[in-house]
């Protein structure tokens, strides 16, 4: 599929793309080049191939869900530099 002009500056407003003028013929050179790419890939054959998910063969192992004992507002509040009753006291970010 050959890129054109017009094309180009549909794509060029779609993405909210800059370019030169000296730069529109390489810019759908490229683009040309990218779609004939794809084109090429529509051509190997899948079949039978399941779908890649993750590009490790390693599988992640999570423990139980466990019921442990919390921290208290307390222990929480215990080395704080600033606190107010049960709540850390912080410096103003917003004006």
């Amino acid at each position: 599929m050959k890129i054109d002009r017009a094309l180009l500056d549909k794509i060029a407003h779609l993405s909210r793309l800059e370019f030169d003028e000296k730069d529109a013929a390489k810019m759908m050179q490229d683009m040309t080049a990218i779609v004939d790419w794809v084109e090429k890939l529509k051509e190997v054959d899948t079949e039978g191939v399941e779908p890649l998910t993750t590009m490790s063969h390693e599988i992640n192992v999570l423990r139980e869900d466990e019921v442990k004992e919390h921290l208290s507002h307390e222990r929480a509040l215990r080395n704080a530099p600033k606190k107010d009753s049960d709540y850390f006291r912080v410096p103003k970010v917003l004006e």
